[in-house]
């Protein structure tokens, strides 16, 4: 399987090369950067034959087959539809976009092209998420409320490896995106029943909330509670606490325990517990196989609907 990465030099993308590494039968032919990436320096360090500025560039090659998608949020829609229609199959990291209208194309363009279009919605990969949904389906659990916290110091535009952002990220269409899909994920798959969403003073220059409030309720009842917020001033990430009618569970990032602090032991969930790799072998395996992915753009629709809705609600 011949791979193009686009955004290879950030910090997702460098995730995604390093996961890729870990997978038979996968080579990265190409890959490509923006400003002011120095995509040249990557391409020599890793050994990559091919490296542009330009993604149309390597869509145009035969030795790339699929591509994965580590761009910034406002160019995912637009760039994933270009790969589609250059025969290409391709794997975008969330959210497929930031808004409902060029989610919905995206899906046309997949429907209609009939090739391989899934987002990378990690938490569903993670083993800890996988260890419920397991629990879920089987019927041992039944989730009542999931609460999570995301948050980050990030009063000024940079990204994950403290570097300067050329675009603005967002708590909405970004953050809140990974539990919106994970909780509608682990409660049947469809868009949430009601919803509710606050959200606090915009920063005077990034033009974006830096703190959200967001409510969830499923079908079956289940309630989810998530916090968001740019301002915190500490220890960052998210962290989930599943509330369910046998049992409660607690995961921050790869692990997970019971309600008492317990560790869970996870082995044996998957073959890895790096989401990210775990979610490049879905992509790999579905391409290969013919079928759809689990979190395809189809799949990750209703966590787009969920999204508008809630934007509409705070008047963003």
């Amino acid at each position: 399987m011949k791979i193009c990465v686009a955004g290879a030099a950030g910090a997702f993308g460098q995730k995604h090369l390093d996961a890729l590494e870990k997978i038979d039968g996968v080579e990265v032919t190409s890959i490509v950067g923006g400003e002011p990436d120095d995509i040249e320096a990557v391409a020599s360090a890793r050994n990559i034959g091919h490296a542009t500025k330009d993604l149309a560039e390597s869509l145009t090659r035969d030795d790339v087959e699929a591509v994965i998608l580590a761009t910034p949020t406002q160019a995912h829609a637009a760039q994933a539809i270009q790969c589609m229609k250059a025969g290409k199959h391709v794997l975008i990291e969330i959210p497929m976009a930031d808004s409902l209208a060029d989610s919905q194309e995206l899906v046309r363009v997949q429907q209609e092209t009939g090739l391989v279009a899934m987002v990378d919605h990690v938490r569903r990969f993670n083993p800890p998420h996988q260890w419920i949904h397991s629990k879920i389906a089987s019927g041992e659990l039944n989730l009542q409320q999931m609460d999570a916290q995301t948050y980050f110091f990030r009063r000024t535009n940079m990204n994950a490896l403290g570097l300067p952002r050329t675009w603005t990220d967002h708590l909405l269409w970004h953050h809140a995106c990974h539990t919106v899909d994970l909780f509608q994920y682990q409660t049947g798959g469809g868009a949430a029943a009601e919803v509710l969403g606050m959200q606090g003073p915009k920063h005077p220059e990034l033009g974006i909330a830096m703190d959200m409030t967001i409510g969830l309720k499923a079908s079956s009842g289940a309630l989810c509670t998530l916090s968001l917020s740019f301002n915190n001033d500490g220890p960052f990430g998210t962290n989930f606490r599943y509330i369910c009618d046998n049992g409660t569970y607690l995961v921050s990032y790869d692990d997970l325990y019971d309600g008492n602090n317990n560790q869970i032991d996870l082995s044996g969930v998957a073959v890895s517990n790096n989401g990210i790799e775990l979610a490049d072998r879905e992509f790999i395996a579905a391409i290969r196989e013919g079928r759809e992915p689990n979190s395809s753009v189809a799949q990750g629709l209703s966590a787009m609907e969920t999204l508008h809705r809630i934007e509409q609600m705070m008047g963003a």
